[in-house]
């Protein structure tokens, strides 16, 4: 270091022992401190990392974490051109949504929104305000209506809609995504009838054998396949919505479940073209174009896309009667609910995948189809037990089965939510023996370890806290019940956060690149006004995210 003529001066009159130790110690400082693109401060940071530490600060740079520590470590030895005083609020890993259909949700955002309607009268009130408001669309659509929480519980019928909309065809779905209801104009556009085959799903009939217009699971698509597709303008408008309202509540990384090769390369187009920030895991429709197309090419793993895994459905849902069940439903004692696909049809794309480096993560909510699927899963893993291989939902499980999610390291991919909108209903569904091992969070977790949490939007709703709370308090928006549902199986809070950031990276083979705030990874993050780990849990659902990074870069700030 050189140092001035005046220093000099001074020195030689006897000043240099007070001058020029501040000023050494200032410029050695200065050039030893090392350069950053961000510096976060004055914060509680909750790293989740493998001793689940906590910090006050932390550096990043090139889109990575370069160290993590105390305000004072990180100041002395990082200088950056941006500084956030995170003010005492709390920074957690960037939420992580395990399982969501990130893509459907962008493109239903012109849907009416049906969800939480009090009754058949209200959904056809919203139908026609929809159809008030874009009355030069070619389809009527709509989602999230659920005959189980109107007065009389029983599914709706065509008939009203027939009379509303005769020559528009309507398409509204049901909350799970499994059964949707359709009138006259849509089922002859599709060429449904009576007499039209299915296999995997119910095309419903009433006593004098004429069509109800209700779908159920394999059905559905007969007519879904005729609604027009949005144009390129379209889906990446909605997709850019998607996304503001996804880093608003936290999320920085999701596994969009179910696509095809066209929805994947507009997302990475968008992606590339650094339109659109989040991440995302694509789970593979298992269609011959995809197979054909993907087994050949291999994985995929870039900065922001994961492409290595095939979305199955071994059966339907609950609330539809569509899951499989050992044993028939408790109220409706003829019927047990069907698998999607033959059990040979799994058991030859499980041998196919097991070959290739790519999941298979399998949609079971039935215990008969959890059983199917986790005896395919062991036979063609062979013990082969950090394959990774997935159980999304896991929602109904016999004693017996349990132990095999450890036995054959299969991860349970699960929704906290599910649990707390449908414990209304699901007693009466499967009886108060059999619910008593569904929505059973912890014990799954005993058995592998760990668990993915998602939310499964827009079935539910895409804000990660909600299935936080439900994760760990097993009530409801409501608070409801006040002990909680089955708190047996309730997670920790610890857990709870593992689930929706390293573990759900784990889950996805990333958690070498994500998922908790340590030096190398990727630096997601959002701050928080509460601490999560000891908040009153009334509080959990709340709580606002004040700013969402992604790879260092503010995406969202209130």
């Amino acid at each position: 270091m050189m140092l001035s003529s005046t220093l000099l001066r001074q020195a030689g009159a006897g000043m240099l022992p007070v001058l020029t130790a501040a000023t050494l110690l200032s410029s050695c400082q200065s050039t030893s401190r090392q350069p950053a693109d961000l510096l976060v401060f004055n914060a509680t940071v909750y790293t989740v990392d493998s001793a689940f530490s906590t910090a006050q600060a932390f550096a990043v740079k090139d889109g990575k974490f370069v160290a993590v520590g105390t305000a004072d470590e990180i100041k002395a030895k990082y200088q950056a051109e941006k500084e956030v005083d995170a003010k005492g609020q709390f920074i957690y890993p960037g939420f992580y949504d395990a399982h969501c259909h990130f893509y459907r949700y962008a493109l239903g955002l012109r849907d009416a929104d049906l969800v939480g309607t009090g009754s058949w009268r209200e959904v056809v009130q919203q139908l026609q305000q929809q159809r008030q408001q874009y009355p030069q669309a070619a389809w009527l659509t709509g989602r999230g209506w659920d005959q189980n929480d109107w007065p009389n519980k029983q599914f709706p019928t065509k008939d009203t809609l027939d009379t509303l909309f005769p020559n528009t065809p309507v398409f509204i779905i049901r909350v799970d995504g499994h059964a949707a209801l359709v009138n006259q104009k849509a089922l002859d556009l599709a060429g449904v009838s009576a007499r039209t085959p299915i296999s995997g799903g119910t095309i419903t009939k009433d006593a004098k054998g004429r069509l109800t217009g209700l779908l159920v699971d394999n059905a559905v698509k007969l007519v879904a396949g005729k609604i027009p597709d949005p144009t390129a303008a379209e889906a990446e408008a909605a997709l850019l919505e998607a996304q503001q309202r996804c880093v608003a509540v936290g999320l920085t990384s999701m596994a969009d479940a179910g696509l095809d090769k066209a929805n994947v390369d507009r997302l990475d187009a968008l992606q590339q073209a650094g339109k659109l920030k989040v991440r995302l895991y694509a789970m593979l429709a298992p269609t011959p174009e995809n197979k054909d197309f993907y087994l050949q090419k291999g994985p995929v793993f870039k900065d922001r896309l994961t492409v290595a895994s095939f979305k199955v459905y071994a059966d339907g849902a609950l609330g539809s009667r569509g899951a499989c069940l050992v044993a028939p439903y408790a109220d409706r004692p003829q019927e047990t609910g069907f698998l999607l696909s033959t059990e040979q049809e799994f058991r030859a794309l499980a041998k196919q995948l097991a070959a290739s480096k790519f999941q298979m993560n399998t949609h079971a909510i039935g215990d008969s189809a959890n059983r199917i699927i986790l005896d395919i899963y062991g036979q063609a893993l062979k013990g082969q037990k950090d394959r990774r291989w997935r159980i999304e939902h896991a929602q109904v499980i016999t004693p017996a089965d349990m132990p095999k999610f450890g036995q054959f390291g299969i991860v349970p991919s699960v929704q906290p939510t599910h649990a707390t909108s449908d414990m209304y209903w699901a007693g009466e569904r499967l009886g108060t023996q059999r619910l008593k091992t569904a929505y059973a969070y912890e014990q799954l977790r005993k058995q592998y370890g760990q668990v993915a949490l998602g939310s499964d939007f827009p079935v539910e709703d895409i804000n990660p806290l909600f299935g936080f709370h439900s994760a760990v308090a097993r009530q409801d928006a409501k608070n409801y019940p006040a002990g909680g549902f089955q708190m047996e199986n309730a997670l920790s809070r610890e857990d709870a956060l593992r689930g929706m950031t390293i573990w759900a990276a784990h889950a996805a083979f990333e958690d070498k690149q994500k998922g908790s705030i340590r030096r190398g990874m990727a630096a997601d993050f959002v701050l928080l006004p509460i601490d999560l780990l000891k908040a009153p849990k009334e509080t959990l659902r709340t709580a606002q995210v004040q700013q969402t990074w992604i790879a260092g870069e503010r995406v969202f700030a209130r």
